[in-house]
């Protein structure tokens, strides 16, 4: 018998794997590069590998027309005008996500700073209102904040994956730790999948699909990237190239060639 979470899953993810366009930024940057119109953007990319989009429930609403990718909306949001960036809150529940038609659920936490504490409570109450409404839920999980020296560490960036899935998330997202055998220990340790994060942008497009490459070999089930896809020239033309790396189990050099 099938759940809703196994349904709405199915829409997110392409043959157990996701390529995934996060776009939540507007909140905490604004309208950034690449995102004056996230709808084009979004159009621009499905039919080419795109299995799903992050965005908050704003834009969601002012589509144009439903996207033919699955679609996580973004429940957690700060500004870097606050005084306090890296401090998540809620803006909204599973049960309105499944009003607005959303496959499924996104939220930041942040793991390593004073704000800790009240952005795990936040995790383990969505995740307890997914599950009570069939809702997948992603869940970023960044090593941030005053007792983190260095974000990438494998140690760190294990620890913090496996908080994501035992406080009940279906998805982590996480940083790639720069090297397979390390991310490979990270993978098997977590018991639900793992995507990577995209981070700042890469300066060739060579980088980011060398990473996508060896997470890929080391057991992710996909990346999540937002700059370097919709700050690229041509972010279909990088979401037919990382298609081919993640689905067709393409050398990142391979791949290059989409992109001209």
């Amino acid at each position: 018998m099938v759940s809703g979470i196994e349904t709405r899953l199915s829409r997110l993810l392409k043959n157990g794997k996701m390529l995934c366009i996060p776009m939540d930024h507007g909140i905490s940057n604004g309208p950034i590069e690449g995102l004056e119109d996230p709808a084009s953007v979004i159009y621009s990319c499905e039919g080419h590998g795109l299995t799903s989009v992050i965005i908050n429930k704003g834009i969601l609403r002012s589509m144009p027309r439903p996207v033919s990718a699955g679609v996580l909306v973004h429940f957690s949001a700060s500004t870097s005008l606050s005084a306090h960036p890296n401090r998540k809150m809620l803006t909204g529940t599973a049960k309105e996500a499944a009003a607005l038609g959303a496959d499924g659920i996104s939220l930041h936490i942040n793991i390593g700073g004073k704000e800790e504490p009240e952005m795990l409570e936040q995790l383990g109450a969505v995740s307890e209102q997914c599950h009570r409404w069939g809702m997948p839920l992603l869940a970023m999980m960044y090593p941030r904040g005053e007792n983190i020296s260095n974000p990438h560490d494998p140690e760190i960036v294990g620890h913090v994956a496996r908080i994501g899935a035992e406080c009940g998330a279906d998805i982590v997202k996480t940083l790639y730790t720069g090297d397979v055998d390390s991310f490979a220990k990270i993978v098997k340790s977590t018991p639900v999948p793992i995507v990577i994060a995209g981070g700042p942008k890469a300066e060739t497009d060579l980088e980011i699909l060398k990473m996508t490459q060896d997470a890929m070999t080391a057991g992710a089930c996909g990346i999540t990237y937002g700059r370097n896809i919709f700050a690229h020239k041509s972010p279909e033309k990088m979401v037919d190239a990382l298609s081919d790396v993640i689905f067709n189990e393409k050398t990142a050099e391979e791949a290059l060639a989409r992109l001209g």
